[in-house]
């Protein structure tokens, strides 16, 4: 027996919550706790102010304490808490998925709601291996995905994702027939791109590389983030996603586009496929659905996909899935005021007018000591910072914490901070950022 006790807590009042994604035994020993929030700033238990830089966790896009969104969820609430969309339905619901469709990219007009990003995943990669089998081609079951994606924490979105520490940990446990595709972050050729890197279009043909490895007749889908959040902002060489396109369209694959963290304008569009003129099959998002009021996602799907399952008797289950809070009446009522007030105060484009002013002040953090690479699109950024010998991540969690303790919250991914501020951010705010960033670099070691 190798088991140790546990040593006593140094703050017991905080030892029972098991934290996602983060370091305990250091949280617990100098916790960072957010006790109120208000438009761009979080404030702190004794009352310190926080700029957020990451917009909570890149989903509060319109900004904390939306009025709008609280009286319309407390006014579900005193309507109907709850009901099934199990052979049942609700108003909200549906009108939820017709304005979606509207803003959605031309096709994707088919709604399947679920409760998250990772739901949101599974759900795509279900509809689009049932997809398949629904017109008589059964046998495409193989998914391809992408090293360095991150496609969520269910199985299957671990399974497409290439994030290594899933890989380490989980890799006995993930679905069969899944290959990758190789990922298109590479400094050597393009460090401190302005926007879209110029190099690396040609990566996307690794994908007939692979095609002619397991044959096209077996692959179901192809699965990409358009840009990748979790691996540290890694963005699509100019042209990239339209080759993917035409190289699905040829072998009869299908393209998933992962926008848990692009969509909702983001990227200076509603969505990056309208950005980067390139219109997925599937479609999934989370996030900034709600502003992060309530937990919600939804799959975007073509409606020739839809269609191939409406088949067979009409009391049939066309697709045997689903979650007990599908289309939440709560959550979508959350989601209707968050469109509103993004249709409202044109927050679904207003990143392409701070893009400029964004991308020249995150580049302003080249010849920084230690930084190798900084990376922009839409209003998100990141800077990269090389590894201490021997103890990779260790420089950029003490520039994440230093920022912290200094009223500005950015997001850590190994040695990468990442930026991806509300969406109502100004450009003062914009400049208190990227200063407060570049004087804890300068003084970290």
């Amino acid at each position: 027996m190798n088991a140790q006790l546990t040593p006593a807590a140094i703050n017991p009042e905080l030892d029972a919550f098991w934290m996602p994604f983060t370091a305990n035994r250091q949280f617990k020993a100098n916790p960072r706790l957010l006790a109120r929030a208000q438009g761009m700033f979080y404030w702190t238990q004794d009352g310190r102010e926080v700029l957020d830089g990451v917009a909570g966790l890149w989903c509060v896009n319109a900004g904390h304490g939306r009025r709008e969104i609280t009286e319309a969820v407390t006014k579900q609430l005193t309507t109907m808490e709850f009901a099934p969309t199990f052979q049942m339905g609700h108003p909200l619901a549906f009108e939820l998925a017709n304005r979606l469709a509207k803003v959605a990219p031309p096709g994707l007009d088919r709604i399947f709601f679920t409760n998250s990003g990772s739901e949101s995943v599974d759900t795509a990669l279900k509809i689009a291996i049932a997809y398949h089998r629904a017109r008589g081609a059964g046998q495409r079951t193989r998914l391809i995905g992408r090293e360095k994606g991150y496609h969520g924490v269910g199985f299957g979105g671990m399974s497409v994702g290439g994030m290594v520490n899933n890989r380490k940990f989980f890799g006995s446990s993930m679905l069969p027939g899944v290959d990758h595709l190789p990922h298109t972050l590479d400094i050597e050729h393009n460090a401190f791109s302005r926007g879209l890197p110029q190099w690396g279009t040609h990566l996307a043909n690794e994908l007939e590389r692979l095609i002619a490895l397991h044959d096209a007749s077996t692959i179901a889908a192809v699965i990409v983030e358009p840009i990748s959040g979790s691996a540290g902002v890694v963005l699509p060489p100019a042209g990239y996603l339209k080759r993917l396109r035409e190289i699905c369209d040829k072998h009869d694959i299908l393209l998933i586009f992962d926008e848990v963290i692009t969509g909702f304008g983001r990227v200076g569009k509603p969505f990056a496929a309208q950005a980067f003129d390139v219109t997925p099959d599937l479609m999934t998002t989370a996030k900034g659905l709600t502003n992060g009021a309530i937990p919600m996602g939804a799959v975007f799907s073509q409606r020739k996909i839809y269609d191939a399952f409406m088949q067979g008797p009409d009391n049939s289950i066309e697709l045997f899935h689903g979650y007990t809070y599908s289309a939440h009446p709560v959550a979508c009522a959350a989601a209707l005021a968050t469109l509103d007030i993004y249709v409202k105060e044109g927050l679904l484009t207003r990143a392409a007018s701070l893009s400029a002013q964004w991308e020249s002040a995150v580049h302003s953090l080249r010849g920084l000591p230690h930084v190798i690479d900084v990376r922009n699109y839409g209003l998100i950024g990141a800077v990269e910072m090389e590894p201490r010998q021997g103890k990779p991540g260790a420089r950029g969690f003490e520039v994440f914490l230093k920022c912290f303790e200094r009223g500005v919250m950015v997001r850590q991914t190994g040695d990468t901070i990442a930026m991806a501020p509300p969406l109502v951010i100004e450009p003062k705010q914009i400049e208190r950022i990227v200063e407060t960033l570049g004087a804890v670099i300068r003084e970290t070691a």
